[in-house]
Formats: C-alpha cells, structure tokens, sequence
C-alpha cells in the first residue's frame, strides 16, 4: 500500500459524543504527555507544532487536563490554537485534581517539572469545579470547552454536588457537555441522576480489556460514548518496548505491572502474531493497534498521545485502511490468549 499524504487517506468523519451536539474525530490528541508529567519531561517547542500539525492532518479534538504538568498541557494547547476559530476544533479537559491547597482527598505524591515534591488530591466540591473551569478557560485561551470531565471520582463530595455544578456551567455557555473519567458503574448511574453524562473516559487497550465487563455495556445502554486512554498501553504495544528499556527520570511506567519484563515479553509475542495483519495494511503495530480500538463498541474517541510532529504523522496513518470483520476478531481472539502477570 503506498503512503500518500495522511489527509488524503485518512477517514476523519466525525462522531458523536453520547447525545450531545460535540462532534469528535475518531481520534483525538491526547495532551497528557507534552505537558511532562508522569512521562520525564516534555519539549515545548515540539510539542506545540504537534498540536498544530494534529489539527493540519484533521484531528481536531484535543484531550487535556489541568494536573498535566499542572497546567503546561492547557497552556501548550491555547498557544497552540491561537488565531484558529474556535468552531473548528474541540477541547475536552478535566477538573477534581487539586495540587494547590491539601483538601479533599489525598490522590498521590509527586514532582513538578523541576522536581519540586507535589501533592495531589481529589476535590470535586462545587466552588472547585467552577473556580477550575475559570482558570482552564484562561489558560486555553477559550471562552468554552466542549466538553468537561471529572478527573476522579472524590469520594469527599457528594456526585450530586458536583454535577449540579457542572449544570451551572453549562447553563452559563462555558461548558458544552458533562463527562466523567474512571468512573464505575454505579458512580455513573448516581452522576445520570442529577445530570446528562455523555461519556466515559477509561483505560483500554487490546491487553487492558476490563471495562468490557461492565462499563461499556451501561454505556451502550445509555447511548454514552467511551473515551478510551492508553490504548497502545503507554507506548507498550508499539512493539518498540523491549525488557531492558530504560525509562527517563520520573517516568512512571517504570514498575508498572504492564512493564514487568515476563508481560512486555508476552506482549510481544502477541505483537509478533499480529504483525502479518499490519504487514497486510501497510501499516504499523501501532497503528494497527489504534485502528482496531476505534472499531470496538461505544469508541467514539480514541486518545493518542504524540510529542512531536513525527508521531503525530504516524498516529493520522491509523485511520488510512479498513480492517474485515475477520481480521478484527484474529487480533481479539490472539489477544485473548495473553497471560499478564500481576
């Protein structure tokens, strides 16, 4: 299959979200990692041309977060956008993950950009919430988000209360529409209660497949759309992680169960058993990877990450090829017969 430009090839139609009237690429720019944290630094510079160079190609839903480097990633994104009309792109971020003051619950400990000890915690109470929204709008230069999720669920604040904030907002023209991050069943349900959620984002990968069980399903039967993270699993299923990676200063996939050295070995063999298929398409694991989680139920909006123009480049190619009905359920029933240790 021979490489013409991305947008030639690329199916961008958009989807979308829930019933909601925010429309989404497929594939959305996942703004976690340019903003540093958790991923051992980040390059400015490299990142805002990869924004400017996702939107070029037709992705144009950007997924971000205030704690991404604790407000870098919004930052990044608003510079980025500058001079583009806003009805042309859409932003999703988040809020419930405070690291300015200690209340709500304690989430976790760790350091900024500099190296300076952070701690994080959960709050979701409703001046948070609007005090959160307020300072993401100034930084993403933006008088609106499409759509606003809680980060965590915060088990200090009654759900009640912080939809009915979120209601506020959208009554107030800054907030499109409601989301929720990592939420179980039963924290979406009491959320639907007090408010229309129309989405859901959570891991998933070929080798992360959990929320099959439960999470998809109420999402299916509430019409809700699935925001999937992590679908290469953190880098994992580019085939490009081998056992004796070295992981950069603050990187947190250091340790992480999927990067034990007996699972990335049996990760990649299931790469290897997969390959012919990528081969086929002339496509890459990752791509291939991506392309089969956009065609799983309730995917409206796959995150992928990229720090630089390259990667970007590379993502935009996952949505050039059509896989069959068959090759869909090889890679489902080859993935299936992965065993990840603990």
């Amino acid at each position: 299959m021979g490489q013409s430009s991305p947008e030639s090839e690329t199916n961008m139609e958009l989807k979308q979200l829930g019933n909601s009237s925010v429309a989404v690429t497929p594939i959305a720019f996942g703004a976690w990692a340019i903003g540093g944290w958790m991923w051992g630094g980040a390059e400015e510079q490299a990142a805002i041309e990869a924004i400017r160079a996702s939107f070029d190609a037709g992705i144009t839903t950007i997924d971000t977060a205030p704690v991404y480097g604790f407000g870098k990633s919004e930052s990044l994104v608003g510079r980025a956008m500058e001079g583009i009309p806003r009805d042309k792109y859409q932003i999703l971020t988040k809020y419930g993950l405070n690291w300015k003051t200690p209340e709500g619950e304690f989430h976790l400990d760790t350091t900024d950009g500099d190296g300076k000890p952070v701690r994080v915690f959960k709050n979701s109470s409703r001046t948070k919430v609007i005090q959160e929204c307020e300072d993401s709008l100034k930084r993403l230069k933006t008088d609106y988000v499409d759509l606003f999720q809680i980060h965590w669920p915060d088990p200090t604040t009654p759900i009640q209360e912080t939809m009915e904030a979120v209601a506020t907002l959208i009554r107030q023209g800054k907030v499109r529409a409601a989301g929720v991050c990592n939420y179980a069943v039963t924290q979406v349900e009491e959320a639907l209660e007090t408010l229309d959620i129309v989405s859901n984002q959570v891991p998933y990968s070929l080798v992360n497949r959990g929320i099959e069980k439960d999470v998809v399903p109420q999402a299916l039967k509430n019409g809700m759309s699935i925001i999937p993270y992590s679908p290469l699993q953190r880098g994992l299923l580019t085939g490009k992680i081998k056992r004796d990676h070295t992981f950069n200063e603050g990187d947190t996939r250091k340790g992480n169960k999927f990067y034990r050295a007996k699972n990335v070995d049996n990760v990649n063999k299931l790469l290897h058993a997969i390959k012919p298929i990528a081969d086929a398409h002339g496509a890459t694991l990752a791509q291939l990877v991506i392309n089969w989680t956009t065609r799983q139920p309730a995917m409206d909006c796959v995150l992928v990450g990229a720090r630089d123009k390259t990667q970007v480049r590379d993502n935009v190619r996952a949505l050039s090829f059509s896989l069959s009905d068959e090759e869909l359920k090889m890679i489902r029933e080859l993935a299936s017969k992965i065993i990840l240790v603990e």
